[in-house]
C-alpha cells in the first residue's frame, strides 16, 4: 500500500476544460495537492518528466490520443513507467474495468463524481496502491 503522506504531486490529464477547472479546484483546495492540467495525451507525455507526479488521473475518452493509448506511452518513458495511473470514466462495466487494469490502470474514478469528494476518493484509492 501507498503511503497517503507521500502523495504530493498529481497530474491531470482531460481535455474538457471545465472539468479541468473543477478537478483543479477540487484536488488543490481540498487536498492540498500540487496540480499539473494537461489538456491532452501529448502533453502529458511531454510534461511528465520535468513534472514528476506521484499520481496521473486521466480521461479515458479523448480527442487525439485516448488515456489507454496516453497511458501505453507513458509506459515507455523511464521516468513515466512505474507512476500509478488511475482512470476517469463514466464507463465502468466489469469487462472495461478489467481491461483498464490490464493495461496497467491502477484504479478508477467513476463520472460523475462528486468535486468535494474527489480528494477524499483520489486518497482512498492511493491507500490501495
Amino acid at each position: 500500500m501507498a503511503d497517503i503522506a507521500q502523495l504530493k504531486k498529481i497530474m491531470y490529464v482531460e481535455d474538457d476544460p471545465d472539468l479541468r477547472k473543477i478537478v483543479m479546484v477540487s484536488l488543490a483546495t481540498k487536498g492540498g495537492f500540487t496540480v499539473r492540467v494537461c489538456d491532452s495525451g501529448a502533453q502529458a507525455i511531454k510534461e511528465v518528466g520535468e513534472f514528476q507526479p506521484d499520481l496521473i488521473i486521466m480521461d479515458v475518452m479523448m480527442e487525439d490520443m485516448g488515456g489507454p493509448e496516453t497511458l501505453c506511452e507513458l509506459r515507455k518513458l523511464p521516468e513515466a513507467a512505474a507512476i500509478p495511473v488511475l482512470f476517469m470514466t463514466s464507463r465502468v462495466m466489469l469487462q472495461e474495468v478489467e481491461n483498464y487494469k490490464k493495461i496497467g490502470a491502477a484504479g478508477i474514478i467513476k463520472k460523475p463524481f462528486h468535486p468535494l469528494k474527489l480528494a477524499d476518493e483520489v486518497k482512498e484509492l492511493w491507500g490501495q496502491i
